[in-house]
């Protein structure tokens, strides 16, 4: 995930959680329900790519050990 989606999940976070703040202080539910819509997509989003990266790194992992590169960097345990 590139640092620009990192910053603009959290940003979204962020901001659902200060619209959640305002609607639970001033009783408007759906000011709260959006914030909490938005705090979830945010935190969706950003679990979605940390999945996807991590999969993509044992994609390259799985490569490398099919050609041969294991331990080639010097770390042979």
């Amino acid at each position: 995930m590139s640092v620009f989606d990192k910053v603009k999940q959290q940003a979204q976070q962020l901001t659902g959680k200060a619209k959640e703040a305002a609607g639970q202080a001033s009783g408007n539910e759906d000011l709260r329900d959006a914030g909490k819509r938005d705090r979830l997509a945010g935190e969706t989003k950003e679990q979605a790519h940390d999945v996807k990266d991590k999969a993509a790194g044992a994609a390259e992992d799985a490569k490398d050990k099919l050609r041969g590169r294991e331990g080639q960097d010097g770390d042979n345990r």
